[in-house]
Protein backbone atom coordinates (compact mmCIF):
# COMPACT_ATOMS: atom_id res chain seq x y z
CA UNK A 1 0.00 0.00 0.00
CA UNK A 2 1.71 3.71 -0.76
CA UNK A 3 1.58 6.47 2.33
CA UNK A 4 -0.64 9.37 1.43
CA UNK A 5 -0.85 12.84 2.58
CA UNK A 6 -4.21 14.78 2.08
CA UNK A 7 -6.09 17.76 2.60
CA UNK A 8 -9.57 17.21 4.36
CA UNK A 9 -11.19 20.41 4.85
CA UNK A 10 -13.93 21.09 6.82
CA UNK A 11 -17.34 18.90 6.25
CA UNK A 12 -18.34 21.62 3.98
CA UNK A 13 -15.83 20.41 1.11
CA UNK A 14 -18.26 17.29 1.07
CA UNK A 15 -20.46 20.18 -1.22
CA UNK A 16 -17.43 20.48 -3.67
CA UNK A 17 -18.03 18.10 -6.42
CA UNK A 18 -14.55 19.10 -7.87
CA UNK A 19 -12.73 17.87 -4.93
CA UNK A 20 -14.76 15.02 -4.10
CA UNK A 21 -14.59 13.82 -7.50
CA UNK A 22 -10.65 14.43 -7.48
CA UNK A 23 -10.29 12.10 -4.47
CA UNK A 24 -12.88 9.58 -5.09
CA UNK A 25 -10.81 9.11 -8.46
CA UNK A 26 -7.79 8.79 -6.49
CA UNK A 27 -9.37 6.31 -4.02
CA UNK A 28 -10.40 4.29 -6.77
CA UNK A 29 -6.65 3.73 -8.28
CA UNK A 30 -5.45 2.74 -4.62
CA UNK A 31 -5.28 -0.83 -4.09
CA UNK A 32 -7.98 -2.34 -1.78
CA UNK A 33 -6.67 -1.81 1.52
CA UNK A 34 -7.42 -4.21 4.45
CA UNK A 35 -8.00 -1.13 7.08
CA UNK A 36 -6.63 2.23 7.33
CA UNK A 37 -4.27 4.04 9.74
CA UNK A 38 -5.27 7.44 9.78
CA UNK A 39 -3.56 10.56 11.86
CA UNK A 40 -5.58 13.78 11.67
CA UNK A 41 -4.54 17.53 12.26
CA UNK A 42 -7.47 17.37 14.96
CA UNK A 43 -5.78 14.97 17.55
CA UNK A 44 -2.77 16.16 19.54
CA UNK A 45 -2.63 13.93 22.15
CA UNK A 46 0.47 12.71 24.32
CA UNK A 47 1.59 10.39 24.88
CA UNK A 48 0.90 8.72 21.68
CA UNK A 49 -3.15 7.53 21.69
CA UNK A 50 -5.28 5.19 19.71
CA UNK A 51 -9.04 6.06 19.20
CA UNK A 52 -11.85 3.71 19.49
CA UNK A 53 -11.31 0.05 18.15
CA UNK A 54 -14.92 -1.34 17.91
CA UNK A 55 -17.30 -0.45 15.53
CA UNK A 56 -20.44 1.32 16.01
CA UNK A 57 -18.39 4.76 18.11
CA UNK A 58 -20.30 7.62 17.19
CA UNK A 59 -18.02 10.66 15.42
CA UNK A 60 -16.24 13.22 16.99
CA UNK A 61 -18.44 15.96 15.85
CA UNK A 62 -14.85 19.06 15.93
CA UNK A 63 -16.14 21.89 14.83
CA UNK A 64 -18.75 24.93 15.28
CA UNK A 65 -21.15 27.18 13.42
CA UNK A 66 -22.08 24.68 10.57
CA UNK A 67 -25.25 23.62 9.70
CA UNK A 68 -27.03 21.12 11.43
CA UNK A 69 -26.71 18.46 8.67
CA UNK A 70 -23.22 18.23 9.06
CA UNK A 71 -24.20 17.17 13.30
CA UNK A 72 -25.87 13.98 11.62
CA UNK A 73 -23.53 12.57 9.35
CA UNK A 74 -22.49 9.26 10.56
CA UNK A 75 -19.71 6.54 9.00
CA UNK A 76 -20.27 3.70 10.64
CA UNK A 77 -16.69 2.30 9.75
CA UNK A 78 -15.51 -1.53 11.03
CA UNK A 79 -13.03 -1.08 14.49
CA UNK A 80 -9.75 -2.36 13.72
CA UNK A 81 -8.54 -3.67 17.64
CA UNK A 82 -6.00 -5.89 15.22
CA UNK A 83 -4.48 -2.76 14.37
CA UNK A 84 -4.03 -1.07 17.21
CA UNK A 85 -2.51 -4.00 18.68
CA UNK A 86 0.16 -4.16 15.94
CA UNK A 87 0.75 -0.76 16.23
CA UNK A 88 1.62 -0.99 20.34
CA UNK A 89 3.54 -4.06 19.67
CA UNK A 90 5.83 -1.76 16.76
CA UNK A 91 6.45 1.07 19.49
CA UNK A 92 9.56 0.93 21.66
CA UNK A 93 9.33 1.48 25.45
CA UNK A 94 9.92 5.33 24.93
CA UNK A 95 6.73 5.42 22.91
CA UNK A 96 3.74 4.49 24.98
CA UNK A 97 0.41 3.78 23.53
CA UNK A 98 -2.30 4.93 25.27
CA UNK A 99 -6.31 4.16 24.31
CA UNK A 100 -9.31 6.33 24.20
CA UNK A 101 -12.06 4.20 23.68
CA UNK A 102 -14.94 7.43 23.40
CA UNK A 103 -12.83 9.25 20.31
CA UNK A 104 -14.71 8.51 17.44
CA UNK A 105 -12.93 9.60 14.32
CA UNK A 106 -12.83 13.14 14.01
CA UNK A 107 -13.52 15.74 10.61
CA UNK A 108 -9.52 15.26 10.02
CA UNK A 109 -10.55 11.48 9.57
CA UNK A 110 -14.24 11.12 8.41
CA UNK A 111 -14.87 13.70 5.70
CA UNK A 112 -12.28 12.41 3.22
CA UNK A 113 -12.87 8.81 3.97
CA UNK A 114 -16.66 9.12 3.25
CA UNK A 115 -15.82 10.02 -0.11
CA UNK A 116 -12.87 7.97 -0.56
CA UNK A 117 -15.00 4.83 0.96
CA UNK A 118 -18.62 5.46 1.25
CA UNK A 119 -19.69 2.09 2.13
CA UNK A 120 -17.63 2.69 5.46
CA UNK A 121 -16.53 -1.14 5.08
CA UNK A 122 -12.75 -0.76 5.74
CA UNK A 123 -11.86 -0.61 9.35
CA UNK A 124 -10.43 2.19 10.80
CA UNK A 125 -7.99 3.07 13.40
CA UNK A 126 -6.82 6.93 14.20
CA UNK A 127 -3.96 7.63 15.94
CA UNK A 128 -3.28 10.86 17.97
CA UNK A 129 -0.18 12.74 17.11
CA UNK A 130 2.03 13.18 20.10
CA UNK A 131 3.96 16.05 19.21
CA UNK A 132 4.39 18.38 16.52
CA UNK A 133 7.66 17.94 16.53
CA UNK A 134 8.87 16.63 12.20
CA UNK A 135 11.45 14.45 13.77
CA UNK A 136 9.47 12.65 15.86
CA UNK A 137 6.70 12.38 13.51
CA UNK A 138 8.43 10.85 10.90
CA UNK A 139 10.33 8.62 12.98
CA UNK A 140 6.85 7.52 13.83
CA UNK A 141 5.97 7.12 10.43
CA UNK A 142 9.01 4.61 9.93
CA UNK A 143 8.00 2.69 12.33
CA UNK A 144 4.95 2.40 10.96
CA UNK A 145 6.45 1.41 7.75
CA UNK A 146 6.15 -2.15 8.17
CA UNK A 147 2.06 -2.06 8.16
CA UNK A 148 2.02 -1.08 4.48
CA UNK A 149 3.03 -4.53 3.33
CA UNK A 150 0.17 -5.71 6.03
CA UNK A 151 -2.18 -4.11 3.28
CA UNK A 152 -2.65 -1.10 5.74
CA UNK A 153 -3.31 2.09 4.39
CA UNK A 154 -1.40 4.51 6.16
CA UNK A 155 -2.58 8.43 5.42
CA UNK A 156 -1.51 11.91 6.99
CA UNK A 157 -4.66 14.37 6.52
CA UNK A 158 -3.96 18.26 7.32
CA UNK A 159 -4.05 20.49 4.88
CA UNK A 160 -0.73 22.28 3.10
CA UNK A 161 -1.50 25.88 3.93
CA UNK A 162 -4.16 26.60 6.60
CA UNK A 163 -3.96 30.37 7.11
CA UNK A 164 -7.61 30.64 8.13
CA UNK A 165 -7.17 33.60 10.28
CA UNK A 166 -5.35 35.67 7.53
CA UNK A 167 -8.29 34.90 5.13
CA UNK A 168 -10.28 37.67 3.39
CA UNK A 169 -12.47 36.20 0.51
CA UNK A 170 -13.92 33.23 1.64
CA UNK A 171 -15.45 32.37 -1.91
CA UNK A 172 -14.74 28.54 -2.49
CA UNK A 173 -12.86 29.46 -5.39
CA UNK A 174 -11.13 32.34 -4.32
CA UNK A 175 -7.58 33.38 -5.73
CA UNK A 176 -4.96 32.02 -3.14
CA UNK A 177 -3.16 34.84 -1.05
CA UNK A 178 0.51 35.14 -1.62
CA UNK A 179 1.43 33.41 1.30
CA UNK A 180 -0.54 30.71 0.25
CA UNK A 181 0.78 30.30 -3.22
CA UNK A 182 4.02 30.67 -2.17
CA UNK A 183 4.34 28.26 0.68
CA UNK A 184 2.60 25.46 -1.49
CA UNK A 185 4.35 25.89 -4.79
CA UNK A 186 7.85 26.08 -2.11
CA UNK A 187 6.79 22.44 -0.55
CA UNK A 188 5.63 21.02 -4.32
CA UNK A 189 9.46 21.69 -5.29
CA UNK A 190 10.86 20.98 -2.17
CA UNK A 191 9.41 17.44 -2.17
CA UNK A 192 9.70 16.85 -5.69
CA UNK A 193 13.61 17.10 -4.52
CA UNK A 194 13.01 14.67 -1.72
CA UNK A 195 14.13 17.63 0.39
CA UNK A 196 13.14 15.97 3.63
CA UNK A 197 15.31 18.35 6.13
CA UNK A 198 14.14 21.64 4.17
CA UNK A 199 10.51 20.46 4.49
CA UNK A 200 11.19 19.91 8.59
CA UNK A 201 12.46 23.46 9.05
CA UNK A 202 9.58 25.29 7.18
CA UNK A 203 8.82 27.43 9.81
CA UNK A 204 12.28 28.95 8.77
CA UNK A 205 13.01 27.77 4.96
CA UNK A 206 9.47 28.22 3.74
CA UNK A 207 8.25 31.61 2.47
CA UNK A 208 4.48 32.50 3.36
CA UNK A 209 5.18 31.89 6.80
CA UNK A 210 3.77 32.43 9.70
CA UNK A 211 0.70 33.30 7.48
CA UNK A 212 0.56 29.73 5.54
CA UNK A 213 0.49 28.02 9.46
CA UNK A 214 -0.13 30.25 11.87
CA UNK A 215 -0.25 26.81 14.03
CA UNK A 216 1.29 23.88 12.31
CA UNK A 217 -0.66 20.55 13.42
CA UNK A 218 -2.09 20.98 9.64
CA UNK A 219 1.08 20.46 7.92
CA UNK A 220 2.45 17.94 10.81
CA UNK A 221 0.81 15.03 9.99
CA UNK A 222 2.83 15.52 6.28
CA UNK A 223 5.60 14.24 8.26
CA UNK A 224 4.12 10.58 9.47
CA UNK A 225 3.26 9.78 5.95
CA UNK A 226 6.93 10.31 4.78
CA UNK A 227 8.44 8.78 7.63
CA UNK A 228 6.13 5.48 6.63
CA UNK A 229 7.38 5.73 2.86
CA UNK A 230 9.29 3.31 0.98
CA UNK A 231 11.96 6.03 0.08
CA UNK A 232 10.92 9.82 1.84
CA UNK A 233 13.21 11.22 -0.77
CA UNK A 234 11.33 9.84 -4.08
CA UNK A 235 9.31 12.13 -6.36
CA UNK A 236 5.66 11.87 -4.64
CA UNK A 237 2.45 11.80 -7.08
CA UNK A 238 0.60 14.56 -6.39
CA UNK A 239 -2.87 13.47 -6.41
CA UNK A 240 -5.26 16.78 -5.94
CA UNK A 241 -3.75 20.22 -6.03
CA UNK A 242 -5.22 23.75 -6.43
CA UNK A 243 -6.89 25.56 -3.66
CA UNK A 244 -10.31 25.59 -2.07
CA UNK A 245 -11.16 29.31 -0.46
CA UNK A 246 -7.46 30.13 -1.13
CA UNK A 247 -5.60 27.54 0.66
CA UNK A 248 -3.91 24.78 -0.65
CA UNK A 249 -5.37 21.19 -0.84
CA UNK A 250 -2.40 19.74 -2.57
CA UNK A 251 -2.01 15.79 -1.73
CA UNK A 252 0.45 13.65 -2.66
CA UNK A 253 1.14 9.74 -2.83
CA UNK A 254 4.20 7.88 -2.09
CA UNK A 255 5.31 4.41 -2.61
Amino acid sequence: MPALYLGHGAPPLLDDRRWTGELARWASDLPRPRAVLIVSAHWESAPLTVGATRSGTPLTYDFYGFPERYYRMTYPSPGAPELAARVRAMMPDTEPVADEPDYGLDHGAYVPLMVMYPEADVPVLQMSMPSLDPQRLFDLGTRLRPLRDEGVLVIGSGFLTHGLPFLTDWRTDAAPPGWSREFDLWAAEALDRGAVDELMDFRHAAPGMPYAHPTTEHFAPLFVTLGAASDPEQVPDTAIDGYFMGLAKRSVQLA
